[in-house]
């Protein structure tokens, strides 16, 4: 978890004194350098002049306050989710209890913010539009902090935040002040600077804050809140997410069109797109919270377009409080839905909506109309929260394109919002970037890309890669997992026939490799039998280890440790994998109408989502001996004891 860059106050003072080609030449390239390693991609020109004028700014606030001892971490990351960082953590220790403290600091260089509507939920400022409150900002950053460092058990007071417009006057930014108040974040600015000063006078002592920062890097980073166990908490208001960055602001602009919507009888489509575990389902839990709170519980849906997955989420989250009975539903559900029957629809997993509604179980749940033209329909602010690297079946076409496209021609505006940040796979952005590479698929979209070259893994603090040399070995690593109080399932390519279970319930042994075998997740028209529960919780349930999961049971879900057997249906050749449709046993990507090109996109987004599936660490094994070989040479670290 370390910093962009860290110095006491008196050095970045000096560092900040020389002629600024020797700054750009110096200070900024490393924190380009940084931030574009955890963030993937490069700060613009406008971002390094920030830098340099804002650090330029607290640097002489520091010098002012006397504290030039204090030491001074820049482009903090968050745990969990290296992509969000706060400007500045200051870290020292208290004037009157010598104990260690630390502040947050929030730059911004707006000038003037302006809100957009009575509810100051989001401000408008000149150049980069609509932006959430810069105090809710810093007060996640805090929370994050407070909440999983180690180094700070039992002391969630000792981390404190703040936010200095160094550029804006009391009256440029009279709608921020006017805003809702959020708690214990004060906001400064440049008219209020002496006020600034005596703040950081308060909280922090001109003595050396090297060993309280030591202390706080040092010290163990604890694990998130398993997902389903926070959105129950979430959803009946005895806990919160703390939204970063983009994940905020798409909250927020969420809430400003629900609530113009309603008063004007509006319609608005927002679009939010992000990978793996970068926040998408926490801003959706976040966004029914208000509206249950607000008293509009019949007017909100949680859809999803996965039986595993709404299952899933109406037992562990909704659980028996008949409050939020019918709160997660089916996109076929809305197939015939009255216009605008909810204020708002969140539809997670959008990547999975289908061409059209055709239900097995109900007529009222068929229609030939397009399945998002329906889920369009039905509210009057439609959220579609996708990844379209977990686009999986030919038949799924949950595209930013294709929601666009009919949003247009129901003549809805519409907004896309782009979230950069990673909460899964321990946080880690280079894992995400990894298997993108290894998966030779492009960063930009979920086509193939001949020019992306594997790379080797080579260590992160935040994740663990494995490579097992049997499947066996596999198992063995993840029941020690388990047996760790952590969870953990395997999973594999669909490669080998799913049977149904024999007269007497027990399960045949579908995946067979060598002497080891195991049966897929288990088809039961019961919830349960015995110790093995059905497919659509073999995820979550009690006894689900001893059975594997396949795409349609793990997509969606999550656990600390995932095992992945790469199936004889994607082997390494070359240098680079190779989809092999001969193998594959999935007749959703082997029927005849199928296109080899469809069979190698999807092939290839099916083990994105399984490697992706771990909030700790993966276990790999490749059933095909040159792919062991090829995964032998990119991996070299070594497993945890």
């Amino acid at each position: 978890m370390d910093p962009a860059y860290r110095m006491t106050a008196r050095s970045l003072r000096q560092d900040l004194s020389v002629p600024r080609s020797v700054i750009e030449g110096h200070l900024i390239k490393i924190l380009a350098e940084k931030v574009e390693l955890t963030r993937r991609r490069k700060p613009n020109a406008a971002e390094k002049r920030s830098w340099i004028e804002s650090l330029s700014e607290l640097a002489r606030v520091l010098d002012d306050a006397g504290l030039e001892q204090v030491e001074v971490l820049i482009e903090f990351p968050m745990p969990h989710n290296r992509r969000s960082s706060a400007d500045v953590l200051l870290a020292g220790v208290h004037p009157d209890t010598a104990l260690d403290t630390y502040i947050v600091i929030e730059l911004k260089q707006w000038s003037s913010a302006d809100s957009l509507d009575e509810e100051a939920e989001l401000f408008e400022v000149p150049g980069l539009g609509p932006q959430s409150h810069p105090c809710q900002q810093a007060k996640g950053y805090r929370n994050q902090i407070a909440d999983h460092f180690g180094a700070l058990d039992g002391r969630p007071e000792a981390v404190k935040a703040a936010v200095y417009l160094h550029n804006a006057t009391h009256s440029s930014v009279q709608d921020l002040a006017m805003g809702a108040a959020v708690e214990g974040v004060p906001l400064f600015t440049k008219a209020e600077r002496g006020g600034f000063i005596e703040y950081l006078r308060g909280n922090l002592a001109n003595e050396p804050g090297r060993m309280a920062a030591d202390r706080l890097l040092g010290g163990p980073i604890r694990p998130n809140k398993p997902f389903l166990r926070k959105s129950a908490e979430v959803i009946r208001g005895v806990g919160q997410f703390d939204l970063l960055d983009k994940q905020l602001d798409a909250f927020n602009l969420v809430k400003t069109r629900v609530r113009l919507a309603q008063a004007a009888n509006t319609k608005r489509v927002v679009i939010i797109t992000g990978g793996p575990g970068s926040g998408k389902s926490a801003i959706a839990v976040s966004l029914l919270r208000t509206q249950i709170e607000q008293g509009n519980r019949d007017r909100v849906a949680y859809a999803t377009g996965s039986r595993t997955v709404t299952k899933t989420l109406r037992r562990h989250v909704a659980g028996r409080d008949m409050e939020f009975d019918g709160l997660f539903r089916y996109y076929l559900e809305f197939a015939n839905a009255e216009q605008n029957s909810l204020d708002l629809l969140i539809a997670d997993e959008a990547h999975r909506v289908r061409k059209n509604s055709q239900s097995r179980f109900k007529k009222e749940w068929r229609s030939s109309r397009p399945q998002i033209e329906s889920l369009i329909q039905a509210a009057r602010v439609p959220v579609f929260l996708l990844d379209e690297h977990q686009v999986v079946k030919p038949d799924e076409v949950g595209t930013v394109a294709a929601i666009v496209a009919q949003a247009q021609a129901l003549d809805v505006d519409y907004e896309l919002i782009r979230l950069d940040g990673q909460w899964r796979c321990g946080g880690s952005a280079k894992y995400d970037v990894w298997v993108q590479q290894l998966l030779g698929l492009g960063d930009a979209d979920c086509e193939w890309n001949g020019d992306v070259e594997p790379q080797p893994w080579t260590g992160d603090q935040n994740f663990e890669v494995v490579l097992a040399d049997t499947p066996g070995e596999m198992e063995d690593l993840l029941r020690g997992k388990i047996a760790h109080g952590l969870t953990a399932r395997m999973t594999a390519g669909y490669c080998w026939p799913w049977h149904e279970p024999n007269p007497d319930n027990s399960l045949m042994p579908d995946i067979v490799i060598g002497d080891w075998a195991r049966p897929w997740n288990a088809k039961l028209k019961r919830d349960k039998l015995g110790s093995v529960p059905s497919s659509d919780f073999w995820a979550t349930a009690e006894g689900g280890f001893d059975q594997v999961g396949c795409i349609y049971t793990a997509q969606g879900l999550e656990f600390d440790w995932v095992g992945v057997i790469i199936g004889p249906d994607f082997v390494a050749r070359g240098g680079k994998f190779v989809p092999r449709r001969e193998f594959s046993k999935d007749k959703n990507l082997t029927a005849a109408k199928v296109t080899h090109e469809q069979f190698r996109r999807h092939v290839r987004n099916v083990y994105k989502v399984l490697l992706t599936r771990g909030l700790r660490g993966v276990v790999i094994y490749a059933v095909d001996p040159e792919t062991r070989e090829f995964l032998a040479g990119l991996i070299k670290t070594e497993p945890d004891a």
